[in-house]
This record gives structure tokens, C-alpha cells and sequence, in this order.
């Protein structure tokens, strides 16, 4: 049963942070946020805290307490959680001036989200869509993988039995992430590094798509060459048992 407080994390510090993304990939959410300088935090009581900014067409997520324009209170994890599953409503404690980004702009792009990791019909038959689609949910798998190993009770014995470094996950088309270990502490960050400790390469998006979405498990993957791993690989095997438990927060 995934914990309350690590799905709040999950939702706060990977899925909501796929805004960051839209705003330079989605041409409309572009145009949405073009002029929006505000930012907005998130305060979950028993849980995580989070602040969402918009500057000058870029967006980017924060954790911790900072500065705010829009300030919205979550009575709990479940109460966060909620809200992103469009169940539940925030409670707005600063910002009142701006509640219309919350219910116009904001809510336009919550919905790309949705649009984007939740795939329907014959979207994935688009390549951009795929593209789009596969990349975001790389992005957010892996920052998901971070809080789990931080927070999860079973994560954090997994996380606690790998080597300090930076593990470097990649897809050989381009895109990267960058999950670093220190004392069994993880961090997640996007991009290449220069020199990682072990590197876990995905041949084609159409690889990462299906490990990402369950339909190709790793042993077969390394076996038919569509993934490789190199390095020191006990930093790969001791990541395995946390990507597992990824769909237990990311349904």
C-alpha cells in the first residue's frame, strides 16, 4: 500500500513539477504563462511543503517554504493528494487577487498534465505526442524514485545499500537524468553529467517507453539490447527494487 505522505511528496516534487517541462516543450502552455510572474506555494500539514514559480516564461519547482504570491493549505497528505486527482479543492490562505490563475491559467495546465501522462486512444501513434509523452514521464519516474527512496519506508532501505556517486540515466536520442547519492540520501536533477559513477542508457525513446510503462521488465531489456548498463553496477542494482515500487505511486 503506498504511505499517504510519500504519494504527496510524489505528486508535489515529480508530477506537478512536469509544468516545468510543458512551459518549454507545449507551445499553449508557453503562451499561458508568458506574462505570469507569481509563484505559488504549497503547504501540506504532516507533510511536504513546495513552491511553484513563474518568471518570465520559465517555471520552476522548489522545495521547502519560500516567498509566495498564492499561498494554499493542505489539512493533510490525503487532502493534497486529492486535489490532484481532482477530487478535492485547496484552501487558499494569501493570493485571493489571484484566484482567476488558479481557476484559468493554472487549471489549463493541470489539465495538459493529465493530457500528457495519461494517454488516451490513439494519441501515443503521434510521434511528438510520444515524444512529449515518453520524456515527461521519464522525468517524473525518476524524481518519483528520489522521494521514494527518501521517504518510503521499504525505499529507504533500498536507497540506504547504494554506493554514494552520481548514477546517470539516459536516452541515447538525448535526454538525461541525474540521481545522486550521498549516504543513501537521494536527489534527483535533470540533464547530463560530466562524469558519473554508473550509467543505465535506454537505446530509443520507444525503449524507455516501454521499461516506463511496464511493458519491457530490465533483464529482458538488457538482453535484447534496447537498455545497457556500465560503471559500477552496484549502484544499478541496488536502484532496481525502487524502480519497481514506482507504480505503486505513479498508477
Amino acid at each position: 500500500m503506498a504511505d499517504s505522505n510519500v504519494l504527496a511528496r510524489c505528486n508535489l516534487f515529480a508530477v506537478l513539477r512536469g509544468i516545468e517541462y510543458l512551459a518549454e516543450h507545449d507551445s499553449e502552455c508557453a503562451e499561458l504563462i508568458k506574462d505570469t510572474n507569481l509563484s505559488i506555494q504549497f503547504n501540506v500539514k504532516d507533510g511536504p511543503r513546495g513552491n511553484l514559480s513563474f518568471r518570465d516564461g520559465k517555471v520552476q519547482m522548489k522545495e521547502g517554504k519560500h516567498k509566495s504570491t498564492i499561498l494554499l493549505y493542505f489539512t493533510s497528505p490525503e487532502h493534497f493528494n486529492k486535489m490532484i486527482d481532482g477530487s478535492g479543492n485547496p484552501i487558499p490562505l494569501k493570493g485571493f487577487t489571484k484566484i482567476g490563475f488558479l481557476t484559468g491559467p493554472f487549471m489549463k495546465l493541470a489539465d495538459k498534465l493529465n493530457y500528457y501522462l495519461r494517454p488516451e486512444g490513439v494519441l501515443l501513434d503521434d510521434p511528438e505526442y510520444f515524444r512529449i509523452n515518453t520524456e515527461m514521464t521519464a522525468y517524473t519516474a525518476f524524481f518519483a524514485l528520489a522521494e521514494i527512496g527518501n521517504h518510503d519506508r521499504k525505499g529507504k532501505l533500498s536507497a540506504s545499500h547504494m554506493p554514494d556517486g552520481v548514477l546517470q540515466v539516459r536516452v541515447e536520442e538525448g535526454i538525461g537524468v541525474q540521481l545522486h547519492v550521498n549516504k543513501g540520501v537521494l536527489s534527483c536533477v535533470k540533464g547530463h553529467h560530466e562524469d558519473p559513477r554508473a550509467i543505465l542508457s535506454f537505446s530509443s525513446l520507444e525503449s524507455a517507453h516501454k521499461v516506463l510503462n511496464g511493458k519491457l521488465d530490465t533483464f529482458t531489456g538488457l538482453g535484447n539490447g534496447e537498455m545497457s548498463m556500465r560503471g559500477f553496477i552496484p549502484m544499478l542494482d541496488n536502484m532496481n527494487p525502487l524502480l519497481d515500487m514506482i507504480p505503486l505511486y505513479l498508477a
